[in-house]
């Protein structure tokens, strides 16, 4: 989710008494409606389209900028609990020239929620290659971009097809053995001791506990007034049940190590981004995926958490089109 929150009182910027003491109401009254409105907002001022796909019974929502080019399409798939709008940070900072792709992944937002089968990291990877066949975005390699559970499947997609990509950007992923402990599979741990997976940090239903999963997420200390974090909380309460689902099923046996046991099988030039200060997967993950796959580029990042994308915006797109560019300039001499 975007944490940028400063933005949306550009909403009322310049305008008269009666809009802006309806803004204040509104931030007051109706934060959920708000935080709505601020991601309306910034799709349309960042070019941004929502589509739907349907694909067998199946409705993938996603929204989308620009037309396939000469560079590599962009496919993005976002967290655990999150959606397709946690990538506008780093849209803005993209040339408006690519062609970029955000889906809500299965069960997530706009996309159909079906049951715990296509939760599983394995389900997932099926549904996002049923969406890029439904989109024929595999008309020509594309690059693929995930974080934390979207970066375990976009490992695991490398891994499946990789006759799809050109390249692959896993930002702090999910699904490895990874040889330190995180303050987040401690607190895991320690739940799962009591036999208590109601609390689980990922899924909070208070405002405090809104502000607890972000201190976690984030090195960067964000400052959320109080009503924002009151509308985070309103929009999230109302799938809390589903969030439990999908996590147990991400940490559950048949997923928890997709990415590592699929690791030696991707073969697409890739790229790991990690901020150092990842309290929820811990950095040493990036080591492990440097040693397992052949020339994988690691990007580490200082004075950042797992929120790599809100905490680090511009430097993320800035690694992405390095390596982008980077790629194709090495295809290129190859050709030649």
């Amino acid at each position: 989710m975007d944490l940028d929150l400063v933005n949306m009182f550009l909403i009322a910027g310049g305008t008269l008494a009666i809009p802006i003491l309806a803004f204040v109401a509104s931030f007051l009254l109706w934060p959920a409606a708000l935080i709505k409105v601020y991601y309306w907002y910034w799709r349309r001022t960042l070019g941004l389209q929502v589509k739907h796909a349907e694909s067998g019974g199946y409705r993938f929502c996603y929204s989308y900028r620009g037309k396939p080019g000469t560079r590599p399409s962009i496919l993005m798939l976002h967290g655990f609990s999150a959606h397709k709008d946690m990538w506008l940070t780093v849209v803005k900072y993209l040339p408006k020239h690519l062609h970029l792709v955000c889906v809500d992944m299965p069960g997530h937002e706009g996309t159909s929620r079906t049951c715990a089968e296509d939760y599983s990291i394995e389900g997932q990877v099926r549904r996002i290659h049923q969406f890029v066949e439904c989109i024929r975005l595999n008309k020509k390699p594309f690059h693929l971009v995930g974080t934390s559970m979207g970066g375990n499947v976009a490992g695991v997609y490398a891994a499946r097809y990789p006759s799809d990509l050109c390249s692959a950007s896993l930002i702090c992923p999910a699904g490895l053995q990874i040889p330190n402990e995180s303050k987040f599979v401690k607190q895991l741990q320690e739940l799962q001791a009591t036999q208590n997976m109601s609390g689980i940090p990922l899924i909070p239903s208070t405002p405090e506990e809104m502000e607890d999963m972000l201190k976690l997420c984030s090195y960067v200390r964000f400052k959320v007034p109080q009503q924002i974090l009151q509308g985070l909380v309103d929009v999230r309460i109302p799938h809390n049940d589903f969030y439990r689902e999908v996590f147990l099923e991400i940490v559950g046996e048949k997923s928890r190590h997709s990415l590592q046991e699929n690791m030696h099988l991707i073969t697409v030039p890739l790229q790991v981004i990690w901020g150092k200060q990842d309290q929820v997967v811990d950095v040493s993950g990036a080591t492990v995926l440097a040693s397992g796959v052949r020339g994988c580029r690691v990007d580490l990042l200082e004075n950042c958490g797992h929120s790599v994308v809100m905490e680090r915006p511009r430097k993320t797109a800035k690694l992405i089109l390095e390596f982008l560019i980077a790629q194709q300039d090495s295809s290129s001499k190859k050709i030649s």
